[in-house]
């Protein structure tokens, strides 16, 4: 052992009245906090939400009403029926007003990728039938290759059979000249 004297270290000076009330309130107010946190949890959670927008934007705030079809659209895979729709509504712009006139489009199988055409006329339909080839590759070429393979043309409906007692056994009357 040495005989130097051992240092001791010094004593912490003793809180006193204030220090102890700062301690105390500093304590009192993060629990004030902590239980706010939870009242105000619980308020949401009865209100029916959770998180809540708020000043920046992100993926629950409000959309543009074109902007929120497109995102369903996108969402459900509606993207072809979508198109192929829009190629309904621009008809005449694609084919021509003057074959718009006499053919309109019926339906589109998106399983077989057949665009179906009603015409007014045999004439017509036989027309459409020739002009087929060009109007699927501009289809095509509008729409996203392989999206109408084939279109399948309809002769006129004919005008509606009437049934009486001057009618030749088989015969189905003015409909034998049309499709």
């Amino acid at each position: 052992m040495s005989d130097e004297p051992v240092e001791q270290s010094p004593k912490a000076p003793e809180s006193s009245g204030i220090d102890l009330a700062r301690v105390a309130l500093r304590a009192a107010k993060e629990q004030a906090k902590a239980r706010g946190a939870a009242a105000q949890q619980k308020k949401q959670a009865r209100r029916g939400g959770g998180l809540r927008s708020g000043a920046r934007a992100d993926g629950r705030d409000p959309l543009p009403l074109g902007a929120a079809i497109n995102r369903l659209i996108t969402e459900r895979g509606w993207e072809t029926p979508a198109a192929v729709g829009g190629v309904m509504g621009r008809w005449p712009q694609i084919v021509g007003a003057d074959l718009a006139n006499h053919c309109v489009p019926q339906k589109y199988d998106e399983d077989e990728c057949v665009l179906t055409v009603q015409c007014d006329s045999t004439a017509w339909a036989t027309q459409l039938r020739l002009l087929a080839p060009r109007l699927v590759a501009r289809l095509n070429e509008d729409l996203g290759q392989g999206t109408v393979k084939l279109i399948k043309v309809l002769g006129p409906g004919g005008p509606p059979r009437r049934y009486g007692q001057l009618r030749a056994p088989g015969s189905v009357g003015p409909g034998d000249t049309y499709g």
